[in-house]
């Protein structure tokens, strides 16, 4: 099986102690942050330079925003939404989308272990696997996502577990590699 230089992460409710432990947990070179906006109200420390300077200043990784491109909430007037919600097939295709994926995929090939952040904790709840880890299959790339359970163990979920359990929690039959029926996912909440 190949190695897997490409991880997910979500910042949640952590600490940044907690947030770097994780990252170093897995030599990861690059955080590459996917947020739409990068910024938390309730966690100052997850803000674009807060975050940015902690954990380049400190721990040697390397921060780079790409939310701009690989963010799951797109900018209104881009034609990806369907009945106010985010429809992941749509942005799919989209340039802006595709240019910010090949720079994953170039990321991964040249062996760097790269992490994509976003803010929910839960990689089920967001468009890291929905979108990025399923477009990233396309390329023959597993993305790991890194994970803190409830009683503070840090794993590892592979994409195919997260997309079953995407797919179970949605009452959908779990087909792990999709062949079957077209699966139209989408954002979990209505933005217009």
């Amino acid at each position: 099986m190949e190695s897997s230089y490409l991880f997910s992460i979500g910042h949640g409710n952590k600490s940044i102690a907690e947030f770097i432990a994780e990252l170093a947990q897995f030599d990861i070179q690059y955080l590459i942050d996917i947020r739409s906006k990068p910024y938390s109200k309730f966690y100052p420390w997850f803000n674009h330079y807060e975050l940015k300077h902690a954990i380049s200043e400190t721990h040697q990784i390397t921060y780079a925003y790409m939310g701009d491109v690989l963010g799951g909430l797109p900018k209104e007037d881009c034609g990806c939404y369907t009945d106010g919600k985010v429809d992941y097939s749509k942005l799919a295709q989209m340039d802006f989308f595709q240019k910010g994926l090949q720079r994953l995929v170039n990321a991964h090939q040249q062996g760097y272990k790269t992490c994509i952040m976003c803010s929910e904790s839960d990689p089920c709840m967001c468009h890291r696997t929905k979108l990025i880890g399923e477009e990233l299959r396309k390329f023959g790339i597993t993305l790991q996502h890194i994970y803190r359970t409830k009683d503070g163990r840090v794993m590892l979920i592979s994409q195919a577990q997260a997309m079953a359990n995407v797919l179970n929690n949605d009452g959908r039959k779990t087909d792990l590699f999709h062949q079957d029926e077209e699966i139209n996912l989408t954002s979990r909440k209505q933005y217009v």
